[in-house]
């Protein structure tokens, strides 16, 4: 029966602090939407004797033991001879793998070298988890340490290729061997505009700690909260509903969507549902509003342009911003984005336009005009909206905050919301 788990990272990369384990995080989640208690996160280097040390901890601490990494083709890849060691079983080759790795370099059209056949090696009497995405399949074996027996769960290290292994096959499989018939029914809030300590006041109280699980995650720039029931079938998602209605009434303000969903997905999303199409023209955030936009699958059936105007010249040239109007008030002023945002419309004949200029630092800022002042603005039929922010943070981080803002508005305009009650670090 599995209850408790530890999860286990490899790679010098991770210990030398040069990638940063998303995969742990992702992983965490999974298992605690499932009903499974993490003991522990282990993080370890390429080193043998502690790699050993690293699968032996987690054994007897566990009945589920997951890995990333140390599965590639490289000498430094140690994971699958470690277990096997472990385990006290031989590595033998998976023809089937063998094929599989054969067709993904033909499919690109280069030479498969020989030490990817490594990745064919599993110990004897492991259960392949396939990976569709790329060369290094997963495996699972039971192993049995001072009489202790965990299900050990390898995976690879590249997050594009764990993440659906991890979903189509791990958790399937974790579900069957729960040892319980209840379910778990999980909602998701997506929320922006709202700390994460006052997203916790706002829900206090709401939901007895006997009712579900309330837990919070924040991921610049958005915060999301978290609700989950365990119970029958049909009782746990009945009980999800009436619960998610009581915290829809206490976040309505806040909450932009439901679910594993991304900003730039529900603007998509309403921009095609309302027939609106979209022009962007950017100074301070280089392009990266639009980027965010095209970053969703079919984007260009509303976005019909992205003008990156970072200097004066552009602005004037491309957007028809008056030399008058950044002589007076400057390229960081809600005057220079309105008329970016119209002209932005002139160029495209979009329904829509959004606009952003500003001071994302470390340099560049002045007393009137601080490192993180942002203007944003907003040009449509009968519309045309401007705001001045004040952002806190590092360069990217004021960057990434004013294209969450950008896009929020266009939210807020296709569903037919006062823009102005955006009023997040508004100066």
């Amino acid at each position: 029966m599995i209850q408790k788990a530890v999860i286990l990272s490899t790679g010098d990369e991770i210990t030398t602090g040069k990638v940063v384990d998303t995969n742990a995080n992702f992983l965490a989640e999974k298992l605690a939407e499932n009903g499974i208690d993490l003991v522990s996160v282990i993080t370890v280097g390429d080193v043998p004797e502690r790699l050993e040390w690293a699968w032996k901890t987690a054994i007897g601490l566990s009945d589920i033991v997951i890995s990333t990494g140390g599965i590639g083709p490289t000498a430094d890849d140690l994971t699958t001879e470690t277990v096997a060691r472990l385990a006290g079983r031989k590595l033998l080759q998976d023809d089937a793998t063998v094929e599989h790795i054969k067709r993904l370099f033909a499919t690109i059209n280069r030479l498969m070298p020989e030490n990817n056949l490594k990745q064919a090696l599993f110990p004897e009497g492991a259960e392949i988890v396939p990976n569709p995405l790329g060369t290094a399949p997963g495996f699972r074996l039971p192993v049995t340490l001072d009489g202790h027996t965990a299900q050990l769960i390898v995976l690879p290290g590249v997050p594009r290729e764990m993440k659906p292994m991890m979903e189509n096959t791990v958790i399937p499989w974790i579900r069957a061997n729960r040892g319980r018939d209840t379910v778990f029914a999980v909602r998701i809030f997506q929320t922006f505009g709202i700390s994460e300590s006052a997203l916790d006041e706002a829900v206090a109280g709401l939901i007895k700690p006997d009712e579900a699980r309330v837990s919070f995650r924040a991921s610049f720039p958005q915060i999301s909260l978290r609700i989950l029931v365990e119970g029958k079938p049909g009782s746990a998602e009945r009980k999800l509903e009436e619960l998610a209605e009581r915290v829809r009434g206490r976040i309505s303000d806040y909450c932009y969507a439901e679910g594993e969903t991304s900003m730039e997905e529900v603007v998509g999303k309403l921009l095609t549902e309302k027939n609106l199409t979209l022009a962007i023209a950017e100074s301070c955030t280089g392009g990266l509003v639009g980027h965010r936009i095209t970053n969703i699958p079919g984007s260009s059936k509303y976005l019909l342009g992205d003008m990156v105007t970072y200097s004066n010249e552009m602005k004037m040239d491309l957007l028809g911003v008056s030399a008058a109007t950044l002589e007076k008030f400057g390229a960081v002023s809600e005057e220079c984005v309105r008329e970016m945002a119209s002209g932005a419309r002139k160029q495209t004949g979009a329904s829509v336009a959004v606009a952003t200029s500003g001071v994302a630092g470390p340099d560049g800022g002045t007393p009137d005009k601080p490192v993180g002042t942002v203007c944003i603005a907003l040009n449509a039929d009968g519309v045309s909206e401007s705001r001045r922010y004040q952002m806190r943070g590092t360069r990217d981080w004021v960057k990434l905050l004013a294209s969450q803002v950008a896009l929020d508005w266009i939210r807020r305009y296709a569903l037919g919301l006062p823009i102005s009650e955006s009023a997040t670090f508004r100066r």
